[in-house]
């Protein structure tokens, strides 16, 4: 089992809910919102797929993965990828995930960024900035889990 850390890809002056995925995801093909959990920049934490139901948020890698998708993650001026995510996401994730691992047993290192699953282009064994498809959750999932808020 394997929890990913997703972000809305949208900038934080234009505010985006559970529903406008759910939508674009529709307009995609997807029969609705490809992520179980969606955290919007005031930290409400909004159900999308149930967790029993296979997601469709990494291709290729959806089974037994719980997706949790965070408003935001793009710089408001230049639309460049940014960590700019709201304490109150930061609460609301942290406890979210520590609710997630305690229902499903998920290993603490198997909890993952969206870019974390991008294949080793260059086969040096370490997935980094050279291999990412995408920049997406804009932050390094194991350095927050490794954090103080989970120790």
């Amino acid at each position: 089992m394997f929890i990913t850390v997703h972000c809305s890809a949208t900038k934080p002056k234009y505010r985006t809910s559970a529903d406008d995925i759910d939508k674009w995801h529709r307009v995609r093909g997807f029969r609705k919102i490809g992520y179980h959990w969606y955290i919007d920049r005031d930290g409400n934490v909004v159900p999308g797929r149930g967790e029993n139901e296979t997601g469709a948020h990494v291709q290729g890698h959806n089974t037994n993965n719980i997706g949790i998708c965070l408003e935001g993650g793009l710089n408001d001026d230049t639309g460049e990828p940014e960590n700019n995510y709201t304490v109150e996401q930061w609460d609301a994730l942290t406890l979210l995930i520590k609710e997630v691992v305690g229902r499903h047993g998920v290993k603490w290192t198997d909890i993952k960024g969206h870019r974390d699953w991008s294949p080793d282009s260059n086969g040096d064994g370490v997935i980094d900035s050279r291999d990412w498809l995408k920049a997406c959750p804009c932050f390094d999932v194991s350095e927050y889990i490794n954090g103080e808020r989970f120790s």
